[in-house]
């Protein structure tokens, strides 16, 4: 097992942790947010590198957007908007 593999295996974020962070940001009240304050908003402390794992699979999955500002939740479920979004005109 080389040490990039040893690495990713000791950080791996649990179902349950992702969930976590993904409602955390979901639910925040402001529309930026930074990491720092993301961690004082988890209702458990997380491993910053953990975090950053998780944090860069919510980017990769389109459900944040991540700036110089902070972190956005950006994922919208809305059916209608999905719809309208699909037979939009590109501009």
């Amino acid at each position: 097992m080389s040490k990039c593999e040893l690495f990713k295996l000791e950080h791996s974020p649990t179902l349950n942790t992702v969930i976590m962070v993904e409602e955390t940001l979901k639910n925040s009240n402001e529309s930026v947010i930074t990491i720092a304050e993301l961690k004082r908003k988890l209702p458990k402390q997380i491993n910053h590198n953990t975090l950053k794992v998780i944090l860069d699979y919510l980017e990769k999955s389109n459900k944040i957007a991540v700036s110089l500002r902070g972190l956005t939740w950006i994922h919208n479920t809305n059916s209608t908007l999905r719809k309208a979004i699909s037979r939009g005109l590109e501009l």
